[in-house]
C-alpha cells in the first residue's frame, strides 16, 4: 500500500472511532429518455461530499477533474476526493471499517462490480433519487447486478474487462504476423522474443507480465485462466462448487510454469500497476491488463507509443478466450449526512457527457451503450469497438451465487492459485484443500462444469 494511502487511513480510521463514540431487478422503463429532475437544493448551507474513488492509473486525476466541474455549476457543494488504496482488498477493508462504524466520513463509495450483493445494506436506493430515469442508457446487466431487492444500490460508473497487450513491433521484428491465440502459441512467441531482445542486450526484458499477487486481481487473471481452459468459474450459477476439476488443475499448473520462465518471478507480488510498470518501460512483450492501461501506453512519456495493441485474452482447450467481468460503480453511503446532494453528483459523474471524458482521456469503458458508437470515443480508443463482444459478454465472477460470501469465496480461491504459483504447494492437493473449505465455506454440493 502506497504511505500516502496509509497516512490517510489512519486519518480516517481515528476519526470513525471519534464519531463511533458520540430479487426481482428493477425494470427499465420503456421509454429511457431520462426525465427531467431537479437537483436538490442545498439553500445558503455549504455542503461537502466526501466520494472514495480508486487511484489505478489516471482514475484519481480524472475523478477530480471531474468534481471540479460539478463544483463549477453547484457553487454551495464542495466535492472532496479521497485517494484509496490501489489493491481492492486494501480498499474493501477500509470500507468496512467504514461501515462498521456508521461513519459520515464517505458518502459516496467507489465499489468493484462484485461488492453490491455483499455492500448492499450499507447504500441507499438511487432509484429513489433519479437514477430510474436512465437505468435504461446503462448496459442492462450491469443494472442488474446492482440491484439487490429491488432497489438500485449502484449507478455504473465504468465496465472492464481483461485484455492481451502486445508489442506489436517485437511480434513483427521477431516474424509474427498476428498476435497469439491461444496459451501454447503466447508461450512460443514470449519464449522466443524474450532470448532475442537479451541477447540483444536487455537483460531485463521478460516475455508476459500480469497480475499474480494474493489478492482479488489474482482472482480475476485465474479465472480467465481456468475459463479457457474449460474448467468453470469456480463455483457456478446454479451454486455447484466446480473448481476442482483435472481442466481447472492443469490451467494452474500451466501459470506456475510461467514464473522465472517467460515471466519475472517477482510476478507473484504483481498488481496491475506493477505489471504496467514494465510493460511501459519496454521490458515485456505481453501483458495482461485492464483497458485503463491504453492511453497510459500512448502518452507522451511513454517508451511504447505506437508499438503496442490489444486484443482477447488467448485461448486454452475451450477453443476460445475468456475476459473476467470488472468495472466500477458509485455508490451513497446511508450512513451520509446528505444522501439526496450525494446521489446528485454520483448520477453527475456517472453522466453520458463524464462517462465521455473518462473514455477519451482514461481509456475507462463507458457503461452507457451509446458511446460505444460515438466518434469521438472510438477515435481515442479504437479497440472499444473491434472488442465491444469482449466488454459484453466477459465471464462474471460468482459473486452472486455465493453471496454475501463472495469476499471469503474469493480469498480462498486466490490464496490456493497463489500457493501453486509461489510453489508451496501442488495444484492437485491445493484444490483439494479449496474445495473442502468451499463445501465448509457456503454449504454448497461439489460436481463438474
Amino acid at each position: 500500500m502506497k504511505r500516502s494511502s496509509m497516512l490517510l487511513i489512519l486519518v480516517l480510521v481515528a476519526a470513525m472511532l471519534l464519531a463511533s463514540c458520540g430479487p426481482k431487478p428493477t425494470e427499465a422503463p420503456a421509454d429511457t429518455t431520462p426525465e427531467a429532475t431537479t437537483p436538490p437544493s442545498t439553500g445558503d448551507q455549504r455542503v461537502t461530499i466526501t466520494i472514495a474513488a480508486g487511484a489505478v492509473g489516471q482514475e484519481l486525476e480524472l475523478t477530480q477533474a471531474a468534481a471540479q466541474r460539478y463544483m463549477d455549476t453547484h457553487p454551495n457543494v464542495t466535492v472532496r476526493v479521497l485517494d484509496t488504496p490501489d489493491l481492492v482488498q486494501d480498499r474493501l477493508g477500509l470500507y468496512l471499517q467504514f461501515f462498521e462504524a456508521g461513519s459520515a466520513e464517505v458518502d459516496i463509495y467507489q465499489i468493484d462490480v462484485i461488492w453490491p450483493g455483499d455492500l448492499a445494506e450499507h447504500f441507499v436506493d438511487l432509484n429513489e433519487h433519479g437514477a430510474r430515469n436512465v437505468a435504461g442508457q446503462h448496459f442492462p446487466a450491469i443494472i442488474e447486478n446492482n440491484t439487490v431487492d429491488g432497489k438500485l444500490v449502484g449507478i455504473p460508473w465504468f465496465t472492464d474487462a481483461g485484455l492481451l497487450y502486445f508489442r506489436s513491433d517485437l511480434l513483427e521484428k521477431y516474424g509474427y504476423s498476428a498476435g497469439p491465440t491461444t496459451w501454447d502459441e503466447l508461450e512460443e512467441m514470449a519464449a522466443t522474443i524474450q532470448a532475442g531482445e537479451r541477447a540483444a542486450g536487455n537483460a531485463d526484458f521478460w516475455g508476459f507480465v500480469w497480475q499474480g499477487n494474493s489478492y482479488e486481481g489474482l482472482t480475476c487473471d485465474a479465472l480467465e485462466w481456468i475459463d479457457s481452459n474449460a474448467g468453470g468459474t469456480i463455483v457456478s450459477p446454479e451454486k455447484v462448487i466446480t473448481v476442482n476439476n483435472p481442466a481447472a488443475i492443469a490451467a494452474i499448473e500451466r501459470a506456475a510454469g510461467w514464473v522465472g520462465t517467460i515471466s519475472p518471478p517477482g510476478v507473484v507480488g504483481f498488481g496491475e500497476e506493477d505489471a504496467r510498470g514494465i510493460w511501459q518501460a519496454g521490458n515485456a512483450a505481453f501483458m495482461r491488463n485492464w483497458p485503463y492501461a491504453y492511453s497510459l501506453g500512448n502518452s507522451d512519456d511513454s517508451v511504447i507509443k505506437g508499438q503496442f495493441d490489444v486484443s482477447p485474452l488467448p485461448a486454452g482447450d475451450s477453443g476460445s478466450g475468456s475476459a473476467t467481468l470488472g468495472g466500477w460503480q458509485l455508490a451513497v453511503s446511508r450512513y451520509s449526512n446528505n444522501p439526496a446532494i450525494a446521489a446528485d453528483v454520483a448520477l453527475y459523474l456517472a453522466s453520458a457527457e463524464e462517462q465521455k471524458i473518462r473514455a477519451i482521456e482514461g481509456s475507462l469503458n463507458p457503461t452507457i451503450m451509446s458511446l460505444y458508437s460515438d466518434a469521438d470515443v472510438l477515435a481515442a480508443s479504437p479497440f472499444f469497438g473491434s472488442l465491444y463482444d469482449v466488454f459484453i459478454n466477459a465471464a462474471a465472477r460468482p459473486s452472486t451465487a455465493t453471496a454475501p460470501k463472495y469476499n471469503d469465496t474469493s480469498t480462498l480461491f486466490f490464496q490456493a492459485v497463489h500457493s501453486v504459483l509461489t510453489g508451496r504447494s501442488d495444484a492437485v492437493t491445493a484444490f483439494d484443500e479449496l474445495e473442502a473449505d468451499l463445501e465448509a465455506l457456503l454449504g454448497y454440493p461439489v460436481g463438474q462444469p
